[in-house]
């Protein structure tokens, strides 16, 4: 998708919208979201710096995935995450392999 897209893309993915009253933290405001979003990024980073990828927020409208050799692309929203990180990087980026929960587990 080109950047213009990716700004003027339709209403909010689930992934991006405020909980409802009572369920986590409601993020009414748009610092909140912004937060939250924020929360996510670093959250998806922590995984992917095992696949040596990085994970960045642009304008609050979409992601951007990119390599350790500068190679990146537009990620719409986290639920297209996965796929755009096995493209990348040319091999299976589960999110469940034991070799990564292992990884996880030990602190690296």
């Amino acid at each position: 998708m080109c950047a213009l897209c990716g700004v003027l893309g339709g209403s909010d993915h689930w992934t991006e919208v405020a909980s409802p009253p009572g369920v986590g933290s409601p993020a009414t405001s748009a610092a909140a979201r912004r937060g939250d979003r924020v929360r996510r990024v670093q959250a998806a980073n922590r995984i992917l710096s095992f696949y040596r990828l990085h994970l960045a927020d642009w304008q609050g409208t979409t992601y951007i995935l990119s390599t350790a050799t500068g190679k990146s692309e537009l990620v719409d929203n986290l639920s297209h995450l996965w796929s755009v990180a096995e493209q990348l990087t040319g091999r299976l980026c589960d999110p469940l392999d034991p070799a990564l929960l292992n990884w996880l587990e030990s602190g690296a």
